[in-house]
């Protein structure tokens, strides 16, 4: 299993799931605090100015009752005012206004009662249905204006014509439900603050269990297979983190039996290559022996004789390079690294296989890099020859450092080129590309240190001969897998891409541009 980094971004702070829980409850805590403010502001505001009211309406009908009793009617200006003078000390000094017909007294002389007595107050009072109130507001002030009716004392209800007010200040009640409402705006505050403690705490206890659930998620995306999570209690949080321990507890186990199977495959493949070396050691013993005597033979065992030792030469280049897969596969290809001249190291690539004239070289002479000198022939050997063996001529090859630590090798031909998804896969082993990329030849030719079959129908991965031995990659479909493990394994990397005029395939070896005295060194 790829194990890969994972990068965690910036934390939050506004929209996380702490501040959206602190929010919440310090909304909800405001909302209801507001809420129980002003239903209590309303009630108290309503019993306060009710008993009030109450008790200025029997305390009026009382004392006019009482007043009117021992008074003559009609009545003068004076006794008028002496009757709205008598009333007002029973109620506590309130202003008191006295009426009949055109004739009016106020218990004090200088107040103002215009403004404070309504009309349809008047009107009320005057249909003499007993007593009214009526709360009013004079310059900014609350008052309670109750009027009432005087009835002659004869048991027919019959009214006198006399009607009464009384002006009641309401300032002290309505201080009283200010100051009510200002001490619950006072508690407001710690039952806001105290709502956000809360929610602090409420949401360590719920996000404590799930930044862990996220800990070991993401250990466990970055390859740690062990990742677990404890269980505490049998909540839902408890019941989501057994359930990622038993997801985690089944990727293990497939993890598990998905090596060891990949481990038997790669031992299978080693096996069964080394164990067909022998027999193709003999086989090609004689195939060599029939392609000499292929001249003496009729034509068609001739053609029969060559096609069989094609074949066999193929087989033994695959087996080798199975080999040579294996050992990648089971980290065992080591580097034999030395201070190399990459430039003489791929003209002696080219010429070995006779591809000099074929090939244009545009080389860097005083490039000289830490290398395995048989492995970068074995890379040199697998681009060029793909480029020729698919591609259409010119095919360049250029030697290049571009500055840095980083020394670059460019193979390019001119033929059609690659489609995107084959430039994806190009690497993959056994790869066989479009059949318009593929040229093959149907005459064998034979060059110094190059030899084309007939039948030989490969896509990507061909190359030519090793660097003094047999090549990884010619005719096994494995070349273009081999070349990248070997740029892998010197810490490069090859690429494909198109030519500059949209033409042709680019394919770009990058190694490292080491120039110490290391050798042997290990992958």
């Amino acid at each position: 299993m790829k194990r890969g980094v994972v990068r965690r971004g910036p934390r939050r702070l506004v929209g996380g799931l702490r501040v959206r829980l602190v929010v919440t409850f310090v909304l909800v805590a405001l909302v209801s605090a507001v809420t129980a403010t002003a239903l209590a502001y309303r009630d108290a505001r309503t019993a306060v100015l009710q008993r009030t009211q109450n008790t200025t309406v029997n305390d009026v009908r009382e004392r006019v009752a009482a007043v009117a009793a021992g008074f003559d009617l009609p009545p003068d200006q004076r006794s008028l005012s002496r009757f709205a003078a008598k009333v007002s000390e029973g109620l506590g000094a309130r202003i008191v206004v006295a009426r009949h017909q055109d004739l009016s007294a106020v218990s004090e002389a200088y107040a103002d009662t215009e403004g404070r007595i309504t009309a349809e107050l008047r009107a009320a009072v005057r249909s003499g249905d007993g007593a009214r109130f009526q709360r009013v507001q004079w310059r900014g002030d609350p008052y309670l204006v109750v009027g009432t009716p005087v009835s002659y004392a004869d048991g027919d209800r019959r009214t006198s014509g006399l009607e009464v007010f009384v002006i009641t200040d309401l300032r002290a009640e309505r201080d009283d439900t200010a100051a009510l409402l200002d001490s619950v705006r006072t508690g407001t505050v710690p039952v806001v603050v105290l709502a956000a403690l809360l929610a602090l705490l409420a949401a360590g206890t719920v996000l404590r269990p799930v930044r862990k659930l996220g800990r070991a998620t993401r250990e466990l995306a970055a390859g740690d297979l062990g990742s677990r999570v404890a269980v505490r209690g049998h909540d839902e949080l408890a019941d989501l983190a057994k359930t990622f321990n038993e997801t985690a507890d089944a990727l293990q186990a497939s993890d598990a039996e998905l090596r060891a199977q990949e481990a038997k495959a790669r031992r299978f493949v080693a096996d069964v290559s080394h164990e067909l070396r022998t027999p193709l050691a003999a086989m090609t013993m004689v195939a060599t022996v029939l392609e000499e005597d292929a001249d003496q033979l009729p034509p068609d065992a001739a053609h029969a004789a060559r096609t069989v030792g094609a074949e066999t030469a193929r087989l033994s280049r695959l087996v080798e390079d199975l080999m040579e897969i294996s050992r990648f596969d089971a980290g065992a290809a080591r580097l034999n690294a030395a201070p190399t001249d990459l430039a003489d190291t791929v003209r002696a690539s080219l010429a070995l296989r006779g591809w000099t004239d074929r090939v244009t070289v545009e080389l860097r002479e005083d490039v000289r890099a830490v290398v395995d000198r048989r492995r970068v022939d074995v890379i040199v050997a697998n681009l060029v020859g793909n480029a020729l063996r698919h591609g259409a001529p010119p095919v360049t090859v250029t030697l290049a450092a571009p500055g840095g630590d980083r020394v670059t090798l460019e193979v390019a031909d001119h033929g059609p080129g690659l489609p995107p998804e084959a430039r994806e896969r190009v690497f993959d082993r056994f790869y066989k590309a479009d059949a318009a990329r593929t040229r093959t030849t149907a005459v064998e030719t034979e060059g110094p240190g190059e030899r084309e079959h007939p039948g030989e129908r490969e896509g990507f991965g061909q190359a030519g001969e090793g660097f003094g031995q047999a090549g990884f990659g010619q005719g096994s479909g494995l070349g273009m897998a081999i070349a990248w493990e070997n740029a892998r394994l010197h810490g490069g990397t090859i690429e494909v891409g198109r030519g500059p005029a949209g033409g042709g395939a680019v394919f770009t070896l990058t190694l490292p541009l080491r120039r110490g005295e290391e050798e042997g060194e290990d992958a």
